[in-house]
Protein backbone atom coordinates (compact mmCIF):
# COMPACT_ATOMS: atom_id res chain seq x y z
CA UNK A 1 0.00 0.00 0.00
CA UNK A 2 1.27 3.44 -0.87
CA UNK A 3 1.41 6.35 1.52
CA UNK A 4 -1.46 8.14 -0.27
CA UNK A 5 -3.73 5.06 -0.12
CA UNK A 6 -2.89 4.57 3.55
CA UNK A 7 -3.69 8.19 4.44
CA UNK A 8 -6.94 8.14 2.43
CA UNK A 9 -8.05 4.85 4.01
CA UNK A 10 -7.24 6.16 7.48
CA UNK A 11 -9.14 9.38 6.70
CA UNK A 12 -12.22 7.33 5.73
CA UNK A 13 -12.05 5.29 8.94
CA UNK A 14 -11.81 8.45 11.07
CA UNK A 15 -14.45 10.47 9.22
CA UNK A 16 -16.82 10.49 12.23
CA UNK A 17 -14.26 12.20 14.47
CA UNK A 18 -13.63 15.97 14.78
CA UNK A 19 -11.73 17.35 11.74
CA UNK A 20 -8.87 18.89 13.71
CA UNK A 21 -8.22 15.58 15.50
CA UNK A 22 -8.27 13.69 12.19
CA UNK A 23 -5.88 16.13 10.51
CA UNK A 24 -3.49 15.98 13.45
CA UNK A 25 -3.39 12.17 13.33
CA UNK A 26 -3.06 12.06 9.54
CA UNK A 27 -0.11 14.47 9.68
CA UNK A 28 1.49 12.38 12.41
CA UNK A 29 1.29 9.14 10.40
CA UNK A 30 2.34 10.89 7.20
CA UNK A 31 5.50 12.12 8.92
CA UNK A 32 6.10 8.68 10.40
CA UNK A 33 6.01 7.10 6.94
CA UNK A 34 8.38 9.76 5.59
CA UNK A 35 10.79 9.18 8.50
CA UNK A 36 10.89 5.46 7.73
CA UNK A 37 11.46 6.16 4.06
CA UNK A 38 14.39 8.41 5.00
CA UNK A 39 15.82 5.52 7.00
CA UNK A 40 15.99 3.49 3.77
CA UNK A 41 12.67 1.66 3.51
CA UNK A 42 10.67 1.83 0.30
CA UNK A 43 7.20 3.39 0.45
CA UNK A 44 5.30 0.08 0.73
CA UNK A 45 7.65 -1.23 3.44
CA UNK A 46 7.37 2.02 5.41
CA UNK A 47 3.55 1.81 5.31
CA UNK A 48 3.57 -1.89 6.22
CA UNK A 49 5.88 -1.23 9.18
CA UNK A 50 3.33 1.12 10.75
CA UNK A 51 0.56 -1.46 10.91
CA UNK A 52 -2.90 -2.03 9.50
CA UNK A 53 -5.28 0.87 8.91
CA UNK A 54 -8.05 -0.81 10.95
CA UNK A 55 -5.88 -1.30 14.04
CA UNK A 56 -4.54 2.26 13.90
CA UNK A 57 -8.04 3.71 13.41
CA UNK A 58 -9.37 1.77 16.43
CA UNK A 59 -6.42 2.91 18.53
CA UNK A 60 -6.97 6.56 17.55
CA UNK A 61 -10.71 6.33 18.31
CA UNK A 62 -9.98 4.81 21.72
CA UNK A 63 -7.44 7.55 22.52
CA UNK A 64 -9.87 10.31 21.53
CA UNK A 65 -12.72 8.76 23.54
CA UNK A 66 -10.45 8.51 26.56
CA UNK A 67 -9.32 12.13 26.17
CA UNK A 68 -12.93 13.31 25.87
CA UNK A 69 -13.92 11.46 29.05
CA UNK A 70 -11.08 13.15 30.90
CA UNK A 71 -12.22 16.57 29.70
CA UNK A 72 -15.90 16.13 30.57
CA UNK A 73 -17.06 18.75 33.04
CA UNK A 74 -18.02 17.38 36.45
CA UNK A 75 -21.69 17.24 37.24
CA UNK A 76 -22.88 20.37 38.95
CA UNK A 77 -24.03 19.96 42.52
CA UNK A 78 -27.60 20.76 43.44
CA UNK A 79 -27.99 24.26 44.81
CA UNK A 80 -30.18 24.93 47.79
CA UNK A 81 -33.47 26.62 47.07
CA UNK A 82 -34.42 29.84 48.85
CA UNK A 83 -36.94 28.20 51.16
CA UNK A 84 -34.35 25.55 52.15
CA UNK A 85 -31.85 28.27 53.08
CA UNK A 86 -34.53 30.09 55.12
CA UNK A 87 -35.39 26.86 56.98
CA UNK A 88 -31.72 26.19 57.69
CA UNK A 89 -31.20 29.69 59.08
CA UNK A 90 -34.40 29.66 61.17
CA UNK A 91 -33.69 26.14 62.43
CA UNK A 92 -30.06 26.91 63.35
CA UNK A 93 -30.86 27.60 67.04
CA UNK A 94 -32.16 24.01 67.24
CA UNK A 95 -29.88 21.94 65.02
CA UNK A 96 -26.57 23.79 65.58
CA UNK A 97 -26.35 23.05 69.35
CA UNK A 98 -27.40 19.44 68.73
CA UNK A 99 -24.67 19.07 66.11
CA UNK A 100 -22.08 20.59 68.44
CA UNK A 101 -23.16 18.25 71.26
CA UNK A 102 -22.99 15.23 68.94
CA UNK A 103 -19.44 16.09 67.88
CA UNK A 104 -18.45 16.80 71.49
CA UNK A 105 -19.76 13.38 72.60
CA UNK A 106 -18.02 11.69 69.69
CA UNK A 107 -14.76 13.46 70.48
CA UNK A 108 -14.98 12.63 74.21
CA UNK A 109 -15.62 8.95 73.46
CA UNK A 110 -12.64 8.87 71.15
CA UNK A 111 -10.48 10.63 73.76
CA UNK A 112 -11.64 8.10 76.38
CA UNK A 113 -10.65 5.22 74.09
CA UNK A 114 -7.19 6.70 73.60
CA UNK A 115 -6.91 7.25 77.37
CA UNK A 116 -7.57 3.52 77.84
CA UNK A 117 -4.84 2.74 75.30
CA UNK A 118 -2.38 5.00 77.16
CA UNK A 119 -3.34 3.30 80.44
CA UNK A 120 -2.77 -0.23 79.17
CA UNK A 121 0.59 0.77 77.71
CA UNK A 122 1.46 2.26 81.11
CA UNK A 123 0.55 -1.09 82.66
CA UNK A 124 2.78 -2.89 80.19
CA UNK A 125 5.68 -0.54 81.03
CA UNK A 126 5.11 -1.20 84.75
CA UNK A 127 5.21 -4.96 84.20
CA UNK A 128 8.33 -4.61 82.08
CA UNK A 129 9.96 -2.50 84.81
CA UNK A 130 9.09 -5.17 87.43
CA UNK A 131 11.30 -7.64 85.58
CA UNK A 132 14.23 -5.71 87.03
CA UNK A 133 13.44 -7.41 90.33
CA UNK A 134 15.28 -10.42 88.87
CA UNK A 135 18.52 -8.46 89.20
CA UNK A 136 17.57 -7.43 92.73
CA UNK A 137 16.87 -11.06 93.59
CA UNK A 138 20.23 -12.16 92.19
CA UNK A 139 21.94 -9.55 94.34
CA UNK A 140 20.11 -10.86 97.43
CA UNK A 141 21.10 -14.44 96.64
CA UNK A 142 24.74 -13.37 96.30
CA UNK A 143 24.77 -11.63 99.69
CA UNK A 144 23.25 -14.65 101.38
CA UNK A 145 19.50 -13.94 101.55
CA UNK A 146 18.52 -16.81 99.28
CA UNK A 147 14.83 -17.08 100.27
CA UNK A 148 13.97 -13.45 99.63
CA UNK A 149 16.23 -13.39 96.57
CA UNK A 150 14.52 -16.42 94.96
CA UNK A 151 11.09 -14.88 95.65
CA UNK A 152 12.19 -11.66 93.93
CA UNK A 153 13.56 -13.62 90.97
CA UNK A 154 10.29 -15.58 90.69
CA UNK A 155 8.22 -12.37 90.83
CA UNK A 156 10.44 -10.79 88.19
CA UNK A 157 10.10 -13.77 85.83
CA UNK A 158 6.32 -13.83 86.40
CA UNK A 159 6.13 -10.11 85.50
CA UNK A 160 8.29 -10.74 82.41
CA UNK A 161 5.85 -13.41 81.22
CA UNK A 162 2.88 -11.12 81.84
CA UNK A 163 4.68 -8.26 80.05
CA UNK A 164 5.10 -10.41 76.92
CA UNK A 165 1.37 -11.21 76.82
CA UNK A 166 0.48 -7.61 77.67
CA UNK A 167 2.62 -6.31 74.81
CA UNK A 168 0.65 -8.25 72.19
CA UNK A 169 -2.66 -7.24 73.82
CA UNK A 170 -1.62 -3.57 73.86
CA UNK A 171 -0.55 -3.78 70.23
CA UNK A 172 -3.88 -5.33 69.14
CA UNK A 173 -5.91 -2.78 71.12
CA UNK A 174 -3.88 0.12 69.68
CA UNK A 175 -4.40 -1.14 66.12
CA UNK A 176 -8.15 -1.49 66.72
CA UNK A 177 -8.52 2.03 68.13
CA UNK A 178 -6.30 3.43 65.37
CA UNK A 179 -8.50 1.74 62.74
CA UNK A 180 -11.60 3.16 64.43
CA UNK A 181 -10.07 6.65 64.52
CA UNK A 182 -9.18 6.49 60.82
CA UNK A 183 -12.54 5.09 59.70
CA UNK A 184 -14.61 7.53 61.77
CA UNK A 185 -14.26 10.49 59.34
CA UNK A 186 -15.28 8.21 56.43
CA UNK A 187 -18.32 7.04 58.40
CA UNK A 188 -19.31 10.64 59.17
CA UNK A 189 -18.86 11.56 55.50
CA UNK A 190 -21.19 8.71 54.47
CA UNK A 191 -23.88 10.16 56.77
CA UNK A 192 -23.98 13.29 54.59
CA UNK A 193 -24.22 12.06 50.95
CA UNK A 194 -23.68 14.58 48.17
CA UNK A 195 -26.64 15.09 45.89
CA UNK A 196 -26.02 15.79 42.23
CA UNK A 197 -28.31 17.06 39.53
CA UNK A 198 -29.66 14.25 37.41
CA UNK A 199 -29.00 14.79 33.71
Amino acid sequence: MTKLKFILALHDKLSALPKDEVEERLNFYSEMIEDRMEEGLCEEEAVAAIGSVDEIAEQIKAEIRLAQKGLEAPKSKRRLRTWEIVLLVLGAPFWAPLLIVAFAILFSQLAALWAVIVSIWAGFISLAACTLSVLYGLALVIIGQAGVGLAAIGAGLFCAGLAIFAFFGCLAATKAVLWLTRSLPRWIKKCFPKKEVAE
